[in-house]
């Protein structure tokens, strides 16, 4: 199989290239930002013209919400038009691919139900989710509008090894590698707000959803990927604390706390299930541990 993905060399794009060649999948890896700007339409053509992709994995995007609210029109603008170039790069020169569009559970904004299912409307509370959700959008319209294989996957919280020590997992399992390594007794660990809940699956189960997806997924229909449990910032310090062996001093501050914090984000994947047979199988504590691993070794 002939695999085109954006992003590949972001964390789960990484990963995720790491499946598709475990696999045997020919894997053409769009270039980094630096070596080729995907707002420009004709980049994004000739890089879909010359790598005939039989699937297409769409992940390249500014995804921090806290860094979102920084810059909102510059995170808007890059990841709606960038979704909306690979989608329409696909139709001119790609017509039978998959097109795996990759968003984000964030998309929902404050859950009138719990867990929240793909029927939920969407009210984005962050640049970030204002972009998915206008990427996702984009991938129905072409879907629908011009019967492109388009698949938008709603991915909530993943984590694991290789994560950028700006997102929370990652965050708390540096503080504690670099609390080890200083022989602090007891480590501080500073984070947000203690007491939202994430929905957490290892970045490893995710990108095995992806490639389902493109395997066994509907056309112009939307899958939630998550575990359907969630976890608050204090529970995952908690659970590091322990793997580590060692006590922490769990301090909040006020500079992380974001603005307009939805308190529960929990979603529900039976509809995933359903298609692929998909289910999360890494444990979360097997996810902090290699996170905290990973920063142990470097």
């Amino acid at each position: 199989m002939r695999v085109f993905i954006t992003g590949a060399s972001g964390f789960a794009g990484a990963h995720l290239v790491a499946a598709c060649e475990a696999a045997g999948d020919e894997v053409i890896a769009a270039p980094s930002s630096a070596e080729a700007d995907l707002r420009d339409p004709a980049v994004t053509r000739a890089l879909i013209a010359d790598a005939r992709p039989e699937v297409v994995y769409h992940l390249a995007a500014r995804a921090h919400v806290g860094k979102s609210w920084d810059d909102p029109v510059g995170t808007i603008e890059q990841n709606v038009l960038v979704a909306a170039n690979v989608l329409e790069a696909v139709r001119q020169d790609a017509p039978d691919a998959t097109v795996v569009s990759v968003g984000s559970g964030e998309e929902y904004g404050p859950p009138e139900t719990v867990p929240t299912t793909e029927v939920h409307p969407l009210r984005p509370q962050n640049p970030y989710a204002v972009s998915k959700a206008s990427g996702g959008l984009a991938a129905r319209f072409y879907a629908d509008a011009y019967g492109l294989r388009v698949i938008h996957a709603r991915a909530f919280n993943h984590s694991g090894p290789g994560q950028e020590p700006i997102y929370a997992i990652a965050a708390f399992a540096q503080q504690i590698a670099r609390g080890l390594d200083a022989g602090e007794d007891p480590i501080r660990i500073e984070t947000g707000n203690a007491d939202t809940r994430r929905d957490y699956t290892d970045v490893r189960d995710i990108v095995r959803a992806y490639r389902l997806l493109a395997a066994q997924g509907t056309p112009g229909e939307v899958y939630n990927v998550c575990s359907g449990v969630t976890r608050s910032a204090r529970e995952l310090v908690a659970g590091l604390a322990e793997i580590a062996g060692v006590a922490v001093d769990h301090v909040v501050d006020p500079a992380r706390v974001r603005a307009h914090e939805v308190m529960e984000i929990r979603g529900d994947a039976s509809k995933l299930e359903a298609a692929t047979g998909w289910r999360p199988q890494i444990p979360l504590e097997q996810t902090l541990a290699d996170a905290l691993a990973s920063f142990r070794a470097a």
